[in-house]
């Protein structure tokens, strides 16, 4: 199939402990503002730092209404001639946790509304999409979906996708986590050389991605994949599958690597992950080095939502030009990377956003102002 489409990014929002839409997700990240909060409620006698979202109701319920709103400011009449494409990393698992504790057995639990594809199942009962499908790849589920959607739309089989990330905060995975002894008791510091591990957090993010081009596009230009298989829970201390996957997407977007103006990094705050991905950066920007900087220290790691969170963000970057600073970045842990301490206005065309998840599974998009 030789039809290569430009893939547009014409419409999102956000909802996250950082914000109840993209706008104050972004003010949020730029100011710095204190989102993430210690909590005692998930793991008995042990206190964690995660990121809520304000909210007096269930997620989904939320997410309903924000793709409501986005029917009412598009031109979409409905959701007919769309696929929907979802990354999820827990599916409805928060919901299967409240009804068996509530119970005490499982009884009452709906099997339709637990599996990864539990958020389409939810947005199928009140919309009608051409068709759906769930990308389940643990913390690159929302990127892997957003890759999907360029794929589609290229290849002309697609001319409206809408991708949404979203993960709710769980047992499951608050606790498994700390099992695995990398989340922090206060919010997270990536690539701080005393940095203690990371922050889960819960939050979406909707993407309406097209074949044509509007006032206030952005360009999804390039997307790269890798798998290094190095671990089951770590990336390669060397980086080799992150910087696979950063130059496989600077290929796919046909760029040149020194056209890059900014990474917005995976940076979790946990030691393996930020020492890898530093070490990826640094072997692959030789020349020319990019502003880096993680937002997980404002966003929490929404798991499977982070992909598309962060490519909001980037959004939101480069429609405004602007570069968030790395908050509680105080002693970098690495030399040679250009690390964003402070906000700052500059000249951007192209930015990347990392995710990278277990297995070694990893995802590069690659994010333009449309020419």
């Amino acid at each position: 199939m030789t039809i290569n489409n430009k893939v547009y990014i014409n419409y999102f929002d956000s909802v996250s402990c950082a914000g109840n839409d993209s706008l104050e997700l972004f003010q949020s990240v730029c100011e710095q503002k204190d989102t993430i909060f210690t909590d005692t409620s998930y793991i008995k006698e042990k206190v964690v730092a995660i990121g809520k979202v304000s909210k007096d109701e269930n997620l989904q319920n939320i997410l309903l209404k924000r793709c409501e709103k986005l029917l009412e400011e598009t031109k979409l009449v409905d959701f007919s001639k769309t696929l929907l494409i979802v990354g999820s990393s827990v599916g409805g698992m928060d919901e299967t946790e409240r009804l068996f504790f509530q119970n005490a057995n499982y009884k009452k639990i709906n099997y339709k509304k637990h599996p990864v594809d539990a958020i389409a199942y939810h947005l199928k009962e009140k919309f009608s999409f051409y068709d759906d499908v769930s990308f389940s790849t643990a913390c690159t589920s929302s990127a892997n979906a957003l890759g999907y959607a360029k794929e589609v739309i290229s290849k002309g089989i697609y001319e409206n996708v809408l991708v949404i990330g979203i993960d709710t905060l769980s047992y499951t995975t608050v606790c498994g986590f700390s099992a695995l002894s990398v989340l922090s008791s206060k919010p997270c510091t990536p690539f701080d050389k005393n940095r203690d591990g990371m922050n889960v957090s819960e939050g979406f993010a909707i993407l309406l991605l097209q074949n044509k081009k509007e006032e206030n596009s952005i360009e999804l230009c390039g997307v790269g994949y890798s798998s290094d298989a190095h671990h089951m829970t770590q990336p390669h201390p060397e980086g080799l599958g992150a910087k696979s996957a950063m130059q496989n997407a600077i290929y796919d977007a046909k760029l040149n690597i020194n056209d890059i103006s900014y990474i917005n990094a995976h940076g979790t705050g946990t030691y393996a992950n930020d020492f890898s991905e530093l070490n990826a950066i640094n072997s692959l920007f030789i020349d020319k080095k990019p502003k880096v900087s993680s937002t997980k220290s404002i966003t929490g790691h929404t798991l499977g939502a982070a992909g598309a969170i962060e490519a909001v963000i980037c959004c939101m970057i480069l429609q405004n030009q602007i570069i968030p600073p790395n908050k509680g970045l105080v002693e970098p842990e690495i030399d040679g990377i250009n690390y964003s301490m402070e906000i700052s206005k500059e000249r951007l065309n192209y930015a990347i956003s990392n995710s990278f998840a277990f297995g070694g599974n990893n995802t590069s998009l690659i994010f333009g102002i449309t020419k």
